[in-house]
């Protein structure tokens, strides 16, 4: 808990206003997922990642996805060795702690898939030898709104393997205007320490890990998932992955909350960052003017909840 707040303070000296999406991001990292960030260009995508980045002592490295950049330049290469006799692995930038992939939509579908396999299973396979990735390993991408110059849309496999999406959005005027008068003499970044370092954030992943589900919370996420699938306006609901990843940062919810048992208010409050990116509504959607937010809030009214007591009380 302590730790949690320790990092939180020291990238809000470099984002201000956003204190919710900044906590929804160290839920998402200490839950082991991958984050994607989708905005216009210049509401502080890019600072927020690599905030995140030197608070908590990461080795960060950034790529900006454009049209040419190739498969190799994400998950590296081999080059033959003339004087060893041999091929040897050159590192593409996925080999490090924190991955910024900036502008993830803007480069082609070959280059996005190479992330696939480094995303599920924390490796890189080059010429059939398999390349482990530093732990822990956190991807977090930006994309800009789908209709902008270059963008194209991201598969639903690739999309599948964010653990979250946010959106940051404007800040208000009070807090553009701190923003401007923190910004006289520095930049926000240049004011971040590292207050955890690697070893302690797996420690905290692992923590995060063995918060207590009840099988009525499991109960309550499943169903979720399922009224999502059987819904009238949705094409494509939650799949089992999007389940696994709805549990695993409930617990990061409720960790970041000092409990060590999740209750039905942490499994709301993540359920849309978690839902709104996975699910593909029918035409009809748009005809009635539905959004996956109205969606998301119908699912939640339906599945109800309110009748869980508390996760703890349930496991004594």
């Amino acid at each position: 808990m302590d730790r949690f707040k320790a990092v939180t303070n020291e990238v809000k000296k470099a984002i201000i206003g956003k204190d919710d999406i900044i906590e929804l991001v160290l839920m998402g990292i200490l839950a082991r997922g991958h984050i994607l960030i989708e905005d216009i260009p210049g509401v502080g995508k890019t600072t927020l990642a690599m905030a995140f980045s030197k608070a908590m002592s990461l080795e960060g490295k950034r790529m900006q996805f454009t049209p040419d950049v190739m498969p190799a330049d994400v998950t590296g290469f081999s080059v033959y060795n003339k004087a060893r006799g041999e091929f040897e692995y050159k590192p593409g930038v996925a080999m490090c702690n924190l991955f910024l992939a900036d502008e993830i939509n803007r480069t082609s579908p070959k280059t996005q898939s190479a992330l696939l396999e480094v995303m599920e299973e924390g490796k890189i396979t080059v010429d059939g030898v398999i390349h482990e990735v530093p732990k822990p390993f956190i991807v977090m991408a930006t994309q800009n709104p789908i209709g902008y110059a270059g963008t194209q849309p991201l598969p639903e496999s690739q999309i599948d393997r964010f653990m979250i999406r946010l959106t940051m959005g404007y800040p208000d005027v009070k807090d553009e205007v701190d923003m401007l008068r923190s910004r006289r003499e520095n930049n926000g970044i240049t004011e971040i320490k590292g207050v955890v370092d690697q070893q302690t954030l797996i420690e905290l992943q692992a923590t995060a890990e063995k918060v207590f589900l009840d099988d009525k919370i499991m109960d309550y996420i499943v169903r979720l998932a399922d009224l999502s699938r059987s819904h009238a306006m949705v094409r494509l609901g939650l799949s089992p992955r999007a389940t696994l990843a709805l549990a695993s940062i409930a617990r990061a919810c409720a960790f970041s909350r000092g409990r060590d048992y999740v209750i039905p208010e942490d499994v709301q409050l993540v359920f849309s960052p978690v839902a709104n990116h996975r699910l593909l509504l029918k035409p009809r959607a748009k005809i009635n003017e539905t959004g996956a937010a109205d969606i998301l809030k119908e699912l939640l009214r339906q599945a109800g909840g309110a009748e869980l007591v508390k996760s703890r009380a349930m496991h004594k």
